[in-house]
């Protein structure tokens, strides 16, 4: 994870400039969250929330698929409750699974199991 701050100018999806104000980015497997903290001319700040993606295509070119959020201080309350109402209730009702990072840990290496004799 890493904190970035940032304080330029950037042409917005609306087609005025915001400035970057703060940028949190988080890693997460093959995706990538960007938080990114924008000021509009007036002066008002708002959260872009970015999931990006790298996809390949057929003939081994890449790109990056991204989905954005545009938050706003008025919907901040509603969406942190709705988040948390819901990151708890899948934290209690998940079945519990190990989520391993090596290879040899998703692998059974007993005799037998992968169809061994």
């Amino acid at each position: 994870m890493a904190d970035l701050e940032k304080h330029e100018m950037t042409d917005d999806a609306g087609g005025g400039f915001s400035q970057d104000v703060r940028s949190k980015v988080i890693r997460a497997g093959k995706r990538t969250y960007f938080f990114d903290v924008k000021r509009t001319r007036n002066g008002e700040m708002y959260l872009i929330i970015t999931e990006s993606r790298k996809r390949v295509e057929d003939d081994g070119n890449f790109f990056y698929e991204k989905h954005k959020i545009f938050l706003y201080p008025e919907d901040f309350e509603n969406f942190s409750s709705a988040l948390e109402e819901v990151s708890d209730f899948i934290r209690e009702n998940q079945p519990e699974r190990n989520y391993g990072h090596d290879i040899n840990d998703r692998v059974d290496f007993t005799p037998g199991s992968a169809g061994e004799e």
